[in-house]
């Protein structure tokens, strides 16, 4: 019959997550990720807290008879720059939930 999980064990394991999570949320506030579309015509900046810190835009992509083409280049790379930023993200903070899985609870390190 297997022991059951020791509560007082689980909880500390818990609380030092939280502020291992809360530490990397901080760090990545700090951390920045570029993703460029049309040969870096369109450039986008993206922290690793998933907002969007900069966009910039070269002079060339401006076409006023092809403002769809811009329109295009732009959604193109904010989604690169989300994305990007996500993956940042998940690398970062993915280490810390494998942790949950020692605790003996079933379902929680997958």
């Amino acid at each position: 019959m297997p022991q059951p999980p020791n509560m007082q064990q689980m909880l500390k394991q818990v609380q030092k997550m939280q502020q291992d999570m809360m530490a990397a949320q901080e760090q990545l506030k700090d951390e920045t990720v570029e993703a460029s579309v049309g040969g870096g015509m369109v450039t986008v900046v993206v922290g690793g807290d998933l907002t969007v810190r900069e966009i910039r835009i070269d002079r060339d992509a401006v076409d006023p008879d092809d403002v769809e083409l811009l329109q295009d280049m732009v959604l193109a790379a904010v989604n690169e720059g989300l994305r990007a930023a996500q993956e940042l993200a998940t690398s970062k903070l993915g280490g810390l939930t494998g942790g949950l899985g020692d605790l003996g609870l079933p379902g929680l390190g997958a």
